[in-house]
């Protein structure tokens, strides 16, 4: 890999992981719910007038909507308002590789070798122990739900693999399009209509600004690079950048909202970030199909 693409892909892992820091403060500024519907609305919007037209099918674009950016970030935006750390946050959705290993394996019969078992089972110590943590010192529902959103995109990741896109940036903004009405209409029911208005009335430069940097910067301009990547080198080259993600995540959460990291924090991280890579290892036979797809999804926050 060339010197500007090792940067380049250092750069999306940054903005993927800083981007956890930005939901953290977004959420002081909009209900959850809303908040990740303005998200995908901006994201959407006017990209999808710049990407031409759909390159899979309908299908494929609902289904990937509906699971990643209704089910997968309402949870996560959900869980990270009811009080789950943004470091942390950004740690723990690292498990979804795990979750889409075994998704592959009881949907489309795709076996995991042994070192990916080992690498799930090591990840899945690192879950437990961090678990421990948030016990002691925060509410476990958060957890639970980040754990439910891990999962969401596990499936996200299998109906990627299924859907093929030839072109990851416009897969994202087309994907982007769906989850729009869906998240605020549950906004205007579990929120309410006040809340919702009340946020946008008082909307300001910062709260402007996280809605535009999960938006353009970590949806289109993080998805668009890292497909590009993809694009012109191997998965198994480019993938392994993702577990930086959770680095930065943490280091940002550290600098800007002074969360503080506890030892069973870094040794749950070190845990996590072992086993998923592992888990992402390729296998030693061709190029596996659901590795080159899932990794377009496979850290983002």
């Amino acid at each position: 890999m060339r010197p500007a693409h090792l940067l380049l892909a250092v750069l999306v892992a940054a903005v993927w992981g800083v981007n956890f820091a930005v939901i953290e403060i977004g959420l002081g500024h909009f209900p959850p719910l809303l908040f990740s519907a303005l998200r995908f609305l901006v994201a959407a919007l006017p990209a999808v007038f710049l990407v031409g037209r759909p390159k899979v099918a309908w299908k494929w674009i609902v289904a990937v909507g509906l699971v990643l950016g209704v089910a997968k970030f309402g949870l996560l935006f959900v869980g990270m308002d009811a009080g789950m750390p943004a470091g942390l946050s950004s740690l723990v959705l690292q498990i979804q590789s795990v979750f889409t290993a075994g998704i592959a394996f009881a949907f489309l019969g795709e076996r995991p070798t042994p070192v990916r078992l080992l690498g799930m089972a090591v990840a899945l110590a690192g879950i437990g122990v961090a678990a421990a943590d948030e016990g002691a010192s925060g509410p476990l529902g958060a957890f639970a739900l980040v754990i439910a959103a891990a999962a969401c995109w596990g499936a996200s990741n299998v109906l990627t693999r299924k859907a093929s896109p030839p072109d990851a940036l416009n897969f994202m903004v087309w994907v982007s399009t769906v989850p729009v009405l869906p998240l605020l209409a549950l906004s205007l029911l579990t929120e309410g209509p006040a809340r919702d208005l009340a946020a946008l009335r008082a909307l300001d430069w910062q709260g402007a600004g996280t809605v535009v940097y999960v938006a353009w910067i970590s949806t289109v301009f993080g998805f668009g690079a890292w497909g590009w990547l993809l694009h012109r080198h191997p998965a198994s080259t480019v993938a392994p950048f993702s577990l930086l993600v959770p680095v930065f995540g943490m280091t940002s959460a550290a600098v800007f909202l002074n969360e503080q990291v506890s030892g069973l924090r870094w040794c749950a991280a070190a845990l996590l970030v072992t086993g998923v890579a592992l888990t992402s290892l390729p296998p030693r036979s061709p190029t596996h199909p659901l590795t080159e797809g899932a990794s377009l999804q496979r850290a983002a926050g």
